[in-house]
């Protein structure tokens, strides 16, 4: 179990460190031209890398709301999942720790005015939507994220495989809802920068652990009825 948290930690830290950073360092700047699709590539790709990494060490949730959904699906005990969490949650604030030292080393860099890569809604939502917009995407992307993590991963799923759609999934949550949220569907993820910004990211962090986990849940017990070999 120490071996499988540490490996939870060192994944979420790459998601975190990778996906945010590309949001922190390079996205702020129009000339590199990363762009959205640049971000939501750089969120896929931190998963996709670490799956293949670690996967085969704990299976490669980087996320509360998976170990939430894996646990729904009856593949891995709750008390195993507490550990896990613990660790996820850690790697995400050691990573924004690292990522806001960085990113404080150019001259005028504004940690909180930046926002910092952390999730909103209402007028923290990059595209101004509503706090009911926010729970219904979230939860739907998440529901998705888990029927594809819980399906690729299933015992008569194609092997190897996994990791490539899982770290494509993500990339697609990530187009559609970036102008939502700026895209949780992880609640680790939406901690470590809401702890540096403070604020308005710590009164609205609840949503980004309620409806994540909500769906992670719910995807769990449907994956459970449809395939009941697994």
């Amino acid at each position: 179990m120490w071996r499988s948290s540490a490996a939870e930690f060192f994944g979420t830290f790459w998601l975190v460190l990778g996906g945010c950073g590309s949001a922190v360092l390079a996205a702020a700047f129009p000339q590199l031209g990363i762009g959205l699709l640049g971000v939501s590539l750089a969120f896929g790709l931190t998963v996709l890398t670490m799956a293949y990494a670690v996967g085969h060490i704990s299976g490669g949730h980087f996320n509360p709301a998976v170990t939430a959904g894996v646990v729904a699906a009856g593949r891995m005990p709750l008390s195993g999942a507490i550990s896990y969490v613990i660790a996820q949650v850690l790697g995400a604030c050691a990573a924004s720790a690292v990522l806001a030292y960085i990113a404080s080393g150019k001259a005028g860099f504004d940690l909180v005015g930046s926002g910092f890569a952390a999730n909103g809604y209402a007028e923290h939502s990059p595209g101004g939507y509503s706090i009911g917009a926010a729970l219904v995407s979230e939860f739907v992307m998440t529901f998705f994220f888990l029927m594809i993590i819980l399906g690729t991963t299933a015992k008569r799923a194609a092997a190897g495989f996994a990791p490539l759609a899982i770290g494509l999934a993500l990339t697609l949550i990530h187009l559609v809802s970036i102008p939502v949220t700026n895209t949780s569907v992880n609640p680790a993820r939406s901690t470590g920068p809401a702890m540096f910004v403070g604020g308005w990211a710590l009164e609205q962090l609840w949503l980004f652990w309620l409806a994540p986990i909500a769906g992670a849940v719910a995807a769990g017990v449907v994956h459970r009825w449809l395939d009941p070999a697994d």
